[in-house]
């Protein structure tokens, strides 16, 4: 829909808050504008599964997402938290091509509404988002200051849901790794780092720990823990 005219991309917004206005929360949306919209992500889905190559994938979805921007900013304004699989499909997406302040405003409608995922996914929101954030930052893919941000909105948005404990360690491990500076268990403890960022730090990877005994993150601890007891008191 990028390609639309300003008067036919409000219309399709408009459209869009309509069919979200119109469903019931926990009801499934429905309507010909978002049966259209639907077909042809159902279209998109079948040329993305077509192709091998991850990377090859990822570039097709950042191509084709602003087409449903118009959809997304629709259901944003105006739903009620009525189930719509374009959307969580998109929050996916989001993640996948690192645009992740628009993939956690997707995901705070998503939750706050208890919405769930498609059939072909596993796994329920909250646990995605756990997931998919946390390995975009020990994975090197999300810059530490944009982490810091990010992880600490996932954990509150997540931390009253369910969720396996292994998913929500990781995710304290991450948020842990984007204060230090680190992306994986071997990268040193930064030198010059601010002590109250070390000591924010220190309790994620103890709960981290906590939640699942091999997370990788005791040595961490240890030398977290001795490094704070040689910062002078004030």
């Amino acid at each position: 829909m990028s390609h639309l005219s300003p008067a036919l991309r409000h219309k399709a917004r408009t459209l869009a808050a309509k069919a979200a206005a119109d469903t019931a929360p926990g009801g499934l949306t429905g309507g010909n504008a978002y049966e259209l919209i639907h077909y042809q992500l159902i279209d998109h889905l079948r040329r993305i599964k077509q192709i091998q190559s991850i990377e090859q994938k990822n570039t097709l979805k950042a191509e084709l997402l602003p087409e449903y921007q118009d959809w997304i900013d629709g259901v944003l304004s105006a739903g009620k938290g009525g189930q719509d699989d374009v959307l969580t499909t998109l929050l996916v997406w989001y993640i996948d091509v690192g645009h992740y302040a628009r993939a956690l405003q997707v995901a705070q409608y998503a939750v706050t509404h208890n919405m769930s995922m498609p059939d072909q996914y596993n796994r329920d929101i909250p646990t995605l988002l756990m997931d998919e954030f946390a390995d975009a930052t020990l994975a090197g893919n999300m810059p530490a200051e944009v982490g810091r941000a990010i992880l600490a909105d996932v954990i509150a948005l997540t931390e009253s849901k369910d969720a396996p404990d292994q998913a929500r360690a990781k995710l304290h491990k991450a948020y842990a790794y984007a204060l230090l500076d680190k992306s994986n268990t071997a990268d040193p403890i930064a030198e010059g780092l601010d002590p109250s960022e070390m000591q924010q730090a220190l309790p994620h990877l103890t709960r981290a720990l906590a939640l699942d005994k091999r997370i990788g993150v005791k040595k961490d601890i240890e030398r977290l823990t001795l490094r704070l007891k040689k910062v002078p008191k004030v």
